[in-house]
């Protein structure tokens, strides 16, 4: 991972860097690893034990960077937004995987209630957003929605990055 983080960072340093590791123990060596070859954010999963979210935050803190808490299958979403306010995690990001998509899932009602019970963090939304679903998530006012497969499955990738944009600045 580290060497994949630096030599990005040293092709593109004008670019933040996330380091999606999804930390879910050692979270200060971890985060420190990514911060040091070069990421400006690392990502731990939310169902991780509070002492290692922390670990994330305090070093991140301590370099200038940020924690990306990823809530896939947190499962009491305002108690967890809470602890994780309490520790002051940077960012909060919803996320609906893959798996829970084939099942029909979507990530626009846990980004309802993340909206509705974050105070001081960031926000961001992914999981299955398109072109014919982003302006939902934009009405919501999320501070970073992430498009992966919604961009990388199309047939035409180029073309639906353009459309999502455009839905975006229609929904700003």
């Amino acid at each position: 991972m580290t060497q994949a983080v630096t030599e990005i960072k040293r092709c593109f340093p004008q670019l933040e860097v996330l380091a999606d590791l999804k930390i879910m123990d050692a979270g200060y060596y971890e985060s420190e690893m990514a911060f040091k070859a070069g990421a400006d954010y690392a990502t731990v999963l939310g169902v991780t034990d509070i002492l290692t979210v922390k670990g994330c935050v305090d070093i991140a803190n301590k370099m200038g960077k940020k924690v990306v808490v990823d809530m896939i299958c947190v499962p009491n979403m305002p108690e967890r937004i809470r602890q994780l306010e309490e520790v002051k995690a940077h960012i909060l990001s919803v996320h609906t995987g893959a798996d829970q998509q084939t099942a029909g899932r979507e990530p626009i009602e846990d980004l309802r209630v993340m909206v509705e019970h974050t105070r001081e963090a960031g926000i961001s939304v992914a999981g299955g957003i398109n072109s014919k679903s982003v302006a939902k998530y934009v009405a919501l006012n999320p501070d970073i929605i992430i498009v992966g497969s919604g961009i990388t499955h199309n047939p035409d990738p180029a073309k639906e990055a353009a459309a999502i944009k455009a839905a975006m600045r229609k929904g700003a």
